[in-house]
């Protein structure tokens, strides 16, 4: 088994950032196989972010399907995560999926799991993957009492997840949608 990824994304109003650490670890032998995986992906010509966590290649088949679900539903995000929450929990191939994404865009922020659940996170606020307690734990101090940009916020919560969970490195992959940063990531 691999385990991999801290996802953490943040939303304030029409602007927001999503971050993914880059470490893949494998379960059986304890060993980092990758640093700078790249788990945070722009979609739907860029208007729509999505982050995903768990099995690799798990993960890999539930984005291409959400990918199709958007482009089914013309880029309506809520319609797609739903869409694709029902084939998932459904199809007998996908509900052995084990993953979770991530996906927002400049009005909705989404969680999106197997069980056919699709969470809209009331503080605008997400986090998925191994060190998505501590990352969502830093990232809602920081929203709370500072006035940091969405990506401000990701970068600082990542790097504190970082520096306590074994799963989760301080290679990200930070991607923003609307506010200063535009549509321009890193």
């Amino acid at each position: 088994m691999l385990r991999a990824t801290t996802i953490l994304a943040v939303k304030r109003g029409s602007a927001g950032a999503m971050g993914g650490d880059g470490q893949v670890t494998s379960e059986a032998t304890k060993t980092v196989l990758k640093r700078n995986a790249r788990k945070v992906h722009r979609l739907y010509g860029g208007r729509v972010l999505a982050g995903f966590a768990g099995g690799v290649a798990d993960a890999l088949s539930l984005f291409e399907r959400f990918e199709q679900k958007l482009e089914e539903c013309r880029g309506n995000l809520k319609k797609a995560a739903v869409e694709l929450a029902k084939d998932w929990r459904g199809d007998k191939v996908l509900r052995r999926l084990e993953a979770m994404m991530i996906v927002m865009d400049a009005e909705h922020l989404l969680l999106v799991s197997g069980g056919g659940e699709v969470i809209e996170p009331e503080d605008g606020l997400a986090a998925i993957g191994s060190g998505a307690g501590y990352a969502i734990a830093a990232a809602r101090a920081l929203a709370s009492h500072t006035d940091l940009t969405p990506r401000q916020i990701v970068e600082e919560a990542m790097s504190i997840a970082s520096s306590i969970c074994i799963y989760t490195n301080d290679s990200l992959t930070v991607e923003e949608l609307g506010g200063a940063g535009g549509e321009a990531g890193r």
